[in-house]
């Protein structure tokens, strides 16, 4: 008992105060010496109290996936090709030739258009590649196809796998796996929504992509409405006084709406529809 009541008089004295001079004054706590100090943590919005003129609430990038609903299990990639196609034989074969059609029809579409085809480099920054072409296109004032970009990334598609059989007629299985595969990105400029893009695998079941941009759009919104505003990279910033929040709020919010019922998802930074 009398060990611990001397430990209890120890740690007591190191909390309390720090050890006494010769002269009997006790110094200061050990704890002061050593800098405890509670500091109050400063929140972004105090940072930029004061320095905001301009505040709009509106989506940012939105993601949408699109997916044929027709080819997402294996016995819909083969009633696909035995009903719908009229084949007596689910081959990948006919995945390999109705792949190689769409390529050849995208390449004509591009080539009777006159629409840039780009190839992206392994670790090319595709917004930065598109980004003169679709500057271009925003310059005639219509919506249109500014390029076509085209990679080779990996994406989940069907893979075939031939089964052993007894029989002479061949068989297979297909399951979903990732495959290095043909991708199509088709970049827009639209007069609604400003730049976006479409991406488009060129292989069963054909994923795509759909992006846009919430703030790009309230721009063009903005530019339409005749409303002055310096464009950012992905903003605005205030170039005079008066109604522009007050102008461009009511559009963002209908921005936010439509698309919180065309997706039917919470609004978010980034709504994905599936």
């Amino acid at each position: 008992m009398r060990g611990w009541a001397e430990s209890i008089r120890a740690v007591a004295g190191w909390l309390g105060t720090g050890p006494s001079l010769a002269s009997g004054i006790a110094t200061a706590p050990r704890w002061a010496h050593a800098g405890v100090m509670v500091q109050r943590i400063v929140t972004v919005n105090e940072v930029l109290g004061g320095h905001v003129v301009l505040d709009i609430e509106c989506l940012d990038r939105v993601y949408l996936n699109a997916y044929v609903p027709i080819l997402q299990s294996s016995g819909q990639v083969v009633a696909f090709m035995t009903q719908h196609l009229g084949m007596p034989i689910p081959s990948p074969a006919l995945m390999e030739k109705i792949s190689t059609r769409f390529r050849r029809s995208v390449e004509s579409f591009a080539e009777a258009n006159g629409i840039p085809w780009v190839r992206f480099g392994k670790d090319a920054r595709k917004a930065e590649v598109m980004a003169p072409y679709l500057r271009k296109a925003a310059a005639t004032g219509r919506s249109q196809v500014a390029a076509i970009g085209v990679a080779q990334e990996f994406q989940r598609v069907w893979a075939a796998f031939q089964r052993d059989t007894a029989t002479a007629a061949p068989q297979y299985t297909f399951a979903k796996a990732d495959r290095r595969v043909t991708c199509y990105y088709f970049y827009l400029w639209d007069e609604d929504f400003g730049p976006a893009f479409i991406k488009v695998c060129a292989y069963f079941p054909y994923p795509a992509k759909i992006w846009v941009n919430g703030h790009e759009w309230a721009k063009r919104q903005a530019h339409q409405a005749g409303i002055c505003f310096t464009e950012l990279s992905n903003g605005f910033a205030l170039r005079r006084s008066g109604g522009l929040a007050g102008d461009l709020q009511p559009a963002a919010a209908r921005h936010h709406r439509s698309v919180r019922a065309a997706v039917a998802s919470p609004a978010s930074h980034a709504v994905r529809a599936h």
